[in-house]
């Protein structure tokens, strides 16, 4: 949906429909919080093209957000709750109570995992394996059959009701899916800026989506008009 098609709907309107057509939309979280935009994408839309995008315009890590439902189905714990290392004792993240990372993955059929073919492959078929697991028709065995961990994709999982309980990109991103009716597996990628190092600023967020003809809204919309 181009940006001249979309001047009569408000932002969280814009951004479901630009992520329902498969497209990747600006999701700046909060001031309060991380302070960062994040590109997001339905994962199972994300090509070869659009791991270039998110390495070169992005930086940050590129990581799949799966729903807690799905994340237990499949056996994929929070990563904290499983390692036993002085590192994981204590959490004391500025932003919030507890990291969303669990298991980093490749799919079989990858060679290294790392290139853009490989990372796309990993990534896309985790949408179809989300909506199966969904459905009860996918397991944690199916998933091993079809996964290798350690991987190079980052699974995330989000909170057991999503923004009631965080307000993280990944809880943003799957209520985001749900709304647009999509299979609920979202990746998130931050963006930072070359220059500095430091996470874009929302004004250079909005900038690229202008330039890029891509929609940009603000997580307290989106925690106003979805949750």
């Amino acid at each position: 949906m181009s940006r001249s098609a979309e001047t009569d709907l408000d932002p969280t309107e814009r951004v479901v429909e630009a992520f329902r057509a498969g497209e990747p939309v600006l999701v700046h979280d909060f001031d309060d919080r991380e302070g960062e935009t994040d590109l997001v994408y339905p994962a199972g839309a994300v090509t070869p093209a659009e791991v270039a995008r998110m390495r070169n315009d992005a930086g940050g890590l590129v990581c799949v957000a799966l729903p807690d439902d799905v994340a237990e189905t499949l056996g994929l714990p929070f990563m904290d709750d499983v390692l036993d290392h002085p590192a994981a004792a204590a959490h004391d993240l500025a932003y919030d109570s507890r990291s969303s990372f669990s298991f980093t993955v490749n799919h079989r059929d990858s060679f290294t995992g790392i290139t853009d073919r490989d990372r796309a492959m990993t990534i896309s078929r985790l949408a179809p394996v989300a909506e199966l697991a969904r459905a009860g028709d996918y397991d944690a065995d199916d998933f091993g059959g079809e996964f290798r961990a350690p991987g190079h994709v980052h699974l995330l999982r989000g909170a057991p009701n999503l923004l009631d309980d965080r307000q993280g990109h990944t809880e943003l991103g799957l209520a985001l899916a749900d709304h647009a009716t999509l299979p609920p597996a979202v990746v998130v990628c931050e963006m930072l800026d070359d220059e500095t190092g430091a996470a874009l600023s929302k004004a250079d967020a909005r900038e690229y989506a202008g330039r890029h003809d891509l929609a940009f809204v603000d997580g307290d919309r989106l925690l106003s008009d979805l949750s």
